[in-house]
């Protein structure tokens, strides 16, 4: 990770979700790193404490609980630990996610999987924002950002995550038209593929989609932690209701259809 320097959220309170690992992980140390103090949730409870120890070793100050962010009841006691050691909270990272693979064939899906997805990775944003506005609406400064996915925008497969994904952006731009009127801003990043745990084994694979980016790689964690903490920092004061691509140009760009007609 580059060394950060500056001190956008000193004496911010902020909450990730998802933490323990990958993005959310590099989310809470970038955070840390320019002055925050963070608390790291994870349904991975035991995990999620050994990052937060990793931060405090590294000079930030974190603090960590295990939180199912399909559980309303560990939500909001997420929540009110934030704000009662933070003593405030200002930014709400909604990162938890689920991402069932698909059957072979889509009459074959079984409605466990649809509806664990997007319990988590649709209705858990809602719930966190939900038991948190309160809160960033105290605060003055509040904000939240959710990390979305390409597979909301464009067909990648995965039919119940992408569903959900695509339902995060709805209920970003609804939230933002509620919440900006109280001081909250509400924004989602929208990441291609990330080099994460969720690939571990598959480097012959991204190496094959690094071929699709115009930028010629696939993303790092810190890549979605930059765009995080941009929209969450007064730089993007006037910023709400706005979806942000952190995806290589993959989108922009049919960098395949590119390649077959070069003959590539």
């Amino acid at each position: 990770m580059t060394p950060i320097t500056g001190s956008r959220f000193d004496g911010y309170g902020v909450l990730v979700t998802g933490a323990a690992r990958g993005i959310g992980a590099a989310t809470a140390r970038r955070f840390a790193a320019e002055g925050a103090r963070v608390l790291v949730t994870d349904l991975d409870g035991e995990r999620a404490a050994d990052t937060a120890a990793e931060i405090r070793k590294t000079g930030g100050t974190a603090d960590s609980v295990p939180c199912d962010v399909a559980d309303r009841t560990a939500v909001e006691a997420a929540v009110a630990h934030a704000v009662r050691v933070f003593g405030s909270l200002d930014v709400l990272v909604n990162n938890a996610y689920s991402c069932t693979p698909d059957t072979t064939l889509f009459e074959d899906e079984p409605d466990e999987g649809w509806e664990r997805d997007l319990d988590v990775s649709l209705s858990g944003p809602y719930r966190c924002a939900r038991a948190a506005l309160p809160h960033l609406i105290a605060s003055g400064r509040g904000a939240i950002v959710s990390i979305g996915s390409v597979n909301g925008e464009q067909d990648y497969g995965n039919h119940s995550y992408s569903a959900a994904k695509a339902g995060l952006a709805s209920l970003t731009r609804t939230l933002a038209g509620h919440a900006g009127p109280r001081g909250v801003r509400v924004n989602l990043v929208v990441p291609g593929t990330v080099r994460t745990d969720a690939w571990a084994g598959r480097d012959a694979e991204l190496d094959r989609v690094s071929r699709l980016y115009p930028l010629g790689r696939v993303g790092a964690p810190d890549d979605i932690a930059s765009a995080v903490t941009f929209l969450a920092s007064a730089d993007a004061a006037w910023i709400t209701g706005t979806t942000l691509r952190v995806d290589g140009g993959l989108l922009a760009v049919n960098q395949g259809f590119r390649q077959a007609i070069q003959g590539e």
